[in-house]
Protein backbone atom coordinates (compact mmCIF):
# COMPACT_ATOMS: atom_id res chain seq x y z
CA UNK A 1 0.00 0.00 0.00
CA UNK A 2 2.93 2.56 1.11
CA UNK A 3 5.17 3.27 -1.67
CA UNK A 4 8.85 3.37 -0.88
CA UNK A 5 10.21 6.86 -1.30
CA UNK A 6 13.87 7.55 -2.53
CA UNK A 7 15.80 10.44 -2.46
CA UNK A 8 15.23 11.79 -6.07
CA UNK A 9 11.41 11.31 -5.55
CA UNK A 10 11.15 12.71 -2.20
CA UNK A 11 13.32 15.95 -3.84
CA UNK A 12 10.56 15.89 -6.95
CA UNK A 13 7.44 15.53 -3.76
CA UNK A 14 9.42 18.79 -1.91
CA UNK A 15 10.00 20.84 -4.71
CA UNK A 16 5.90 19.99 -5.73
CA UNK A 17 5.23 21.41 -2.17
CA UNK A 18 7.66 24.04 -2.34
CA UNK A 19 5.86 25.42 -5.87
CA UNK A 20 2.20 24.94 -3.99
CA UNK A 21 3.21 27.16 -0.98
CA UNK A 22 4.40 29.78 -3.54
CA UNK A 23 1.64 29.59 -5.26
CA UNK A 24 -0.48 29.91 -2.33
CA UNK A 25 0.77 32.78 -0.79
CA UNK A 26 -0.85 35.40 -3.24
CA UNK A 27 -4.14 34.05 -2.36
CA UNK A 28 -3.00 34.83 1.45
CA UNK A 29 -1.65 38.13 0.31
CA UNK A 30 -5.63 38.77 -1.04
CA UNK A 31 -7.40 37.20 1.64
CA UNK A 32 -5.31 39.07 4.57
CA UNK A 33 -6.25 42.50 2.30
CA UNK A 34 -9.31 41.72 2.26
CA UNK A 35 -9.56 41.34 5.86
CA UNK A 36 -7.93 44.57 6.55
CA UNK A 37 -10.10 46.63 4.72
CA UNK A 38 -13.28 45.31 6.08
CA UNK A 39 -11.59 46.29 9.66
CA UNK A 40 -10.67 49.43 8.00
CA UNK A 41 -13.93 50.68 6.94
CA UNK A 42 -15.72 49.56 10.09
CA UNK A 43 -17.64 46.80 8.64
CA UNK A 44 -18.40 44.31 11.44
CA UNK A 45 -17.88 40.79 10.96
CA UNK A 46 -17.83 38.60 14.16
CA UNK A 47 -14.26 37.00 14.42
CA UNK A 48 -15.42 33.27 14.33
CA UNK A 49 -17.38 33.86 10.96
CA UNK A 50 -14.07 35.54 9.67
CA UNK A 51 -11.53 32.98 10.86
CA UNK A 52 -14.07 29.99 9.37
CA UNK A 53 -14.32 32.04 5.71
CA UNK A 54 -10.89 32.41 5.65
CA UNK A 55 -9.85 28.43 6.19
CA UNK A 56 -12.49 27.55 4.12
CA UNK A 57 -11.23 29.93 1.00
CA UNK A 58 -7.88 28.46 2.31
CA UNK A 59 -8.76 24.66 2.31
CA UNK A 60 -10.72 25.15 -1.64
CA UNK A 61 -7.45 27.41 -3.01
CA UNK A 62 -5.42 24.29 -1.22
CA UNK A 63 -7.34 21.50 -3.05
CA UNK A 64 -7.75 23.61 -6.58
CA UNK A 65 -3.39 24.10 -6.38
CA UNK A 66 -3.06 20.33 -5.67
CA UNK A 67 -5.12 19.66 -8.25
CA UNK A 68 -2.73 21.00 -10.37
CA UNK A 69 0.66 19.01 -9.11
CA UNK A 70 -0.07 16.33 -12.07
CA UNK A 71 0.61 19.08 -14.45
CA UNK A 72 3.72 19.88 -13.04
CA UNK A 73 4.97 16.48 -14.53
CA UNK A 74 3.41 16.63 -17.79
CA UNK A 75 5.53 16.64 -21.17
CA UNK A 76 5.74 19.62 -23.76
CA UNK A 77 3.21 18.88 -26.44
CA UNK A 78 4.31 21.24 -28.91
CA UNK A 79 7.57 22.39 -30.63
CA UNK A 80 10.09 19.69 -30.75
CA UNK A 81 10.68 18.94 -27.41
CA UNK A 82 6.86 17.54 -27.86
CA UNK A 83 8.11 15.67 -30.99
CA UNK A 84 10.68 13.22 -28.89
CA UNK A 85 9.36 10.12 -28.40
CA UNK A 86 6.96 9.99 -31.19
CA UNK A 87 5.23 7.03 -32.93
CA UNK A 88 5.67 7.18 -36.66
CA UNK A 89 5.23 5.12 -40.04
CA UNK A 90 7.89 4.80 -42.34
CA UNK A 91 6.03 5.53 -45.45
CA UNK A 92 9.52 5.98 -47.99
CA UNK A 93 12.53 3.70 -46.98
CA UNK A 94 14.54 5.16 -44.71
CA UNK A 95 18.55 4.72 -46.46
CA UNK A 96 19.09 6.73 -44.35
CA UNK A 97 16.81 9.01 -45.71
CA UNK A 98 13.33 9.42 -46.40
CA UNK A 99 9.60 10.17 -45.55
CA UNK A 100 7.73 8.77 -42.21
CA UNK A 101 3.87 9.61 -41.32
CA UNK A 102 3.64 11.15 -37.70
CA UNK A 103 0.16 12.48 -36.07
CA UNK A 104 -1.16 11.73 -40.13
CA UNK A 105 1.48 14.32 -41.24
CA UNK A 106 4.46 13.37 -44.03
CA UNK A 107 7.90 14.42 -42.34
CA UNK A 108 11.06 14.05 -44.07
CA UNK A 109 13.25 11.95 -41.86
CA UNK A 110 16.92 10.11 -41.36
CA UNK A 111 17.21 7.05 -39.77
CA UNK A 112 19.71 7.12 -36.84
CA UNK A 113 21.84 3.24 -37.48
CA UNK A 114 20.28 1.32 -39.71
CA UNK A 115 18.47 1.40 -42.87
CA UNK A 116 14.63 1.15 -41.86
CA UNK A 117 11.96 -0.37 -44.63
CA UNK A 118 8.24 1.14 -45.63
CA UNK A 119 5.52 0.39 -43.01
CA UNK A 120 8.22 -0.17 -40.01
CA UNK A 121 6.99 1.79 -37.26
CA UNK A 122 9.52 4.52 -35.91
CA UNK A 123 10.68 6.33 -33.03
CA UNK A 124 11.41 10.03 -33.31
CA UNK A 125 14.42 10.41 -31.04
CA UNK A 126 15.65 14.12 -32.58
CA UNK A 127 15.05 17.13 -34.60
CA UNK A 128 17.40 19.39 -37.37
CA UNK A 129 15.75 21.90 -38.83
CA UNK A 130 12.81 20.00 -40.71
CA UNK A 131 13.88 16.35 -40.71
CA UNK A 132 12.72 14.03 -37.52
CA UNK A 133 15.83 11.78 -37.03
CA UNK A 134 14.06 8.34 -36.19
CA UNK A 135 14.83 4.35 -34.92
CA UNK A 136 13.31 1.68 -35.21
CA UNK A 137 10.58 1.10 -32.37
CA UNK A 138 11.87 -1.09 -29.67
CA UNK A 139 9.40 -4.24 -29.42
Amino acid sequence: MFRKLNARSLRIRAADWFKIIVLLLDEAVIITLVVLALRYFKIQIPLPLTVIIIILLGILVFIIHKAIIPSFHWRPVSGSEGMIGTLGTVIEPLTPKGSVNVRGERWNAKSVGDNIETGENVEIVGLEGLTLQVKRQES
